[in-house]
């Protein structure tokens, strides 16, 4: 099942274009990792196809263009977690994550029902911020924020995940935890997929099915990420040789091992 499809995008700001002639598409059951060097355009395309910018070209979601689907039937086929989060109020972290659930309130005022609070109950199990649940939001941590507001886009429940950098501000215990709960959720139901921009390329290569490689607003490669991570599609895109780089990274671990 194809959940979207991206056709021909294009973002400018002014005159400058950020993203030109853009396409790929996202089965479901598939994680789609959007790399690049930084100013390659990734966040936008995450930007555009959540509907926060203006673009040019077409994004689908099964099969209907954006542009003519209501709010809430968006916010319930796709969700977004942005890189940074801006809390200007004490809401509690069960506050903020029961937000995940607008888009299911048949009004404005209407009391959440108990499908509502199972979800918010779910999704604060699932990133372990059960015990967090009272806590005022802006006396988080910034990881413990990362995963309020990833609880939030649980309990919203799309099909599609769209996700800015998730593993921002965490160390490494809650990288592996994210990205493993991440997975679980991926496969846990038919008609899921993931696409997020992930600056960690072992991260991206360990997880994604898929890749889709940028530079400078434009595909360098794009499909299965064997195929996309070669030595010389990421020489290219990063002007350097990201293979070495990597390999003396690690160097000093495999020594200290065999010590």
């Amino acid at each position: 099942m194809r959940l979207l499809e991206v056709e021909h995008l294009a973002v400018s700001y002014g005159k400058h274009e950020i993203v030109h002639d853009v396409g790929f598409s996202l089965e479901a059951g598939r994680w789609l990792m959007l790399i690049g060097p930084n100013g390659a355009g990734k966040s936008t395309i995450l930007n555009a196809i959540a509907g926060g910018i203006a673009y040019t070209g077409v994004i689908r979601y099964r099969g209907q263009d954006m542009r003519t689907m209501k709010p809430g039937a968006f916010a319930k086929g796709v969700g977004m977690l942005a890189q940074n989060h801006y809390v200007e109020y004490a809401f509690s972290v069960a506050e903020v994550v029961r937000l995940g659930r607008y888009a299911y309130a048949p009004g404005a005022f209407s009391r959440p029902s108990g499908e509502d609070t199972a979800m918010v109950q779910k999704a604060l199990a699932l990133t372990g911020m059960e015990a967090l649940s009272s806590q005022a939001v802006p006396t988080l941590s910034g990881g413990e924020l990362q995963r309020a507001f990833l609880a939030q886009l649980l309990a919203q429940n799309p099909r599609v995940l769209l996700l800015d950098e998730p593993t921002n501000h965490l160390d490494p215990l809650y990288q592996k935890q994210l990205f493993s709960l991440l997975l679980e959720w991926l496969h846990a139901e038919e008609g899921r997929a993931i696409l997020s921009v992930v600056h960690d390329l072992k991260l991206a290569r360990s997880y994604g099915t898929d890749a889709l490689l940028l530079k400078n607003g434009r595909t360098l490669a794009n499909g299965a990420v064997e195929t996309v991570f070669t030595k010389d599609n990421l020489n290219r895109a990063y002007d350097m040789d990201v293979y070495a780089w990597m390999n003396a990274l690690q160097r000093p671990w495999d020594e200290t091992e065999k010590a």
